[in-house]
């Protein structure tokens, strides 16, 4: 049973929020940062990383860099451009990119849930990229970024986030990188009971997205609770910002691979240790993109290959028959060498987002072959979530990304 209950938001004024909403603080680099906020008063970003706001050369993890963020989110709420909400409610949260509608619900999930294993997640965090979000949240006492989250589709929900968009949005615009935004407020009591109940019977619910702001949202509520022992469970420490989508909804996108080198081997006899593995089929010269699981296209030589993995090499383990995890084991590694991905600085991901006229740059710039992958089912992430099991590394890409700034879940008790 999955506890996710309506808040009271801190959202942006009306006019302001194109403005306001920013990608997530992890898309960009420090310089990529910085170059976006400079001269911009109102993007969201400047608060998701507050380090924009001093010297380059400047420790981005001071105390007083974390103070600055809880300083400009004081200051925008006490000058208007956020507005407090009254009373609890569910939010309906419409992205649309190239045509393609995604509807969620943005509410506040359990800290007891994600730790009793109701709210699975599929990847581990690093503690480093932890700290800095614990620090960020606990500062600002307040969570800006929502984590994404997936549940297995409930007829009722659909229905009353259809109701609640025949209604005008609170908000509708398109980003400058032509993604639109729009949301619904939720606030009828009987709309807000009925999604409660239909959220209470769903057994599973999936981090598609966000695993790092989640496990610091469950940190800084575990401090929390250290902090006041006599806590009841209904303090909004004990909850964690999240828009959560019905699992026909989602679109991952794939995550592809770029090996920069073919070690021992020239690309003829690569080919040749590629096709003792896998069936080969030379595609020519357009780009090819797989059209099944069980696809793998490989850009060697100004030459596409369609892979076929060939179904010895399934092994009925969740994990293992993940196509790119197939694809680390029975050629990656083996012949390459490449023992572990996350790490080898022969490997590189490129997102799915960048289409593969990225992959063709790679390979005539800094690499020797490609491979592009059939996106990951959303039911396979389920399938890993539900076995206890993680994801190799760069299996699934989402988009579009949710925007930080719509939505702030204050945590004062």
């Amino acid at each position: 049973m999955a506890k996710i209950i309506p808040f009271c938001a801190v959202r942006p004024r009306a006019d302001l929020a194109e403005r306001i909403a920013a990608l997530p603080y992890d898309v960009y680099s420090r310089e990529e940062a910085c170059q976006k906020v400079r001269d911009d008063q109102y993007s969201f970003l400047r608060i998701d990383r507050p380090e924009t706001q001093f010297p380059a050369d400047y420790d981005m993890y001071a105390p007083e860099v974390y103070a600055k963020a809880r300083e400009m989110l004081d200051d925008m709420i006490g000058d208007g451009a956020f507005i407090q909400e009254e009373n609890r409610a569910y939010y309906v949260y419409e992205l649309i990119m190239d045509g393609r509608s995604q509807v969620g619900i943005c509410a506040c999930a359990s800290v007891d849930d994600y730790e009793n294993r109701v709210i699975k997640k599929h990847e581990n965090t690093r503690t480093d990229k932890e700290a800095d979000r614990i620090r960020h949240v606990d500062t600002c006492s307040a969570q800006t970024g929502p984590i994404f989250l997936a549940y297995r589709r409930r007829e009722g929900i659909e229905q009353e986030v259809c109701k609640a968009m025949k209604k005008p949005p609170v908000y509708d615009f398109t980003a400058e990188d032509g993604i639109v935004h729009r949301v619904w407020v939720i606030d009828e009591p009987d709309s807000i009971e009925k999604i409660r109940r239909e959220f209470e019977q769903v057994q599973s619910v999936y981090i598609a997205d966000g695993h790092h702001r989640c496990a610091s949202a469950v940190r800084v509520s575990q401090m929390r609770r250290e902090k006041y022992p006599d806590y009841t469970g209904e303090e909004e420490f004990n909850y964690f910002l999240s828009v959560l989508f019905p699992d026909d909804q989602l679109m991952i996108m794939d995550y592809n691979r770029v090996v920069k080198s073919l070690g021992e081997y020239s690309e003829e006899a690569f080919l040749a240790k590629v096709q003792e593995i896998f069936g080969v089929e030379q595609m020519g010269k357009e780009p090819y993109h797989p059209q099944s699981k069980g696809e793998i296209g490989m850009y060697l030589g100004d030459t596409w290959y369609r892979l076929t993995i060939n179904k010895t090499c399934y092994t009925g383990d969740p994990v293992e028959d993940l196509d790119v995890a197939v694809l680390q084991r029975e050629l990656l590694e083996p012949v390459l060498g490449i023992l572990d991905p996350k790490v080898d600085q022969r490997i590189d991901f490129v997102g799915g987002i960048r289409g593969l006229e990225e992959l063709v740059r790679r390979v005539h710039t800094d690499a020797r072959a490609a491979f592009a992958m059939y996106p990951t089912d959303i039911h396979e992430l389920f399938a890993v979530s539900d076995a206890g099991k993680l994801m190799p590394p760069k299996s699934t890409w989402f988009e579009p990304k949710l925007r930080s700034g719509i939505f702030i879940h204050k945590i004062e008790r």
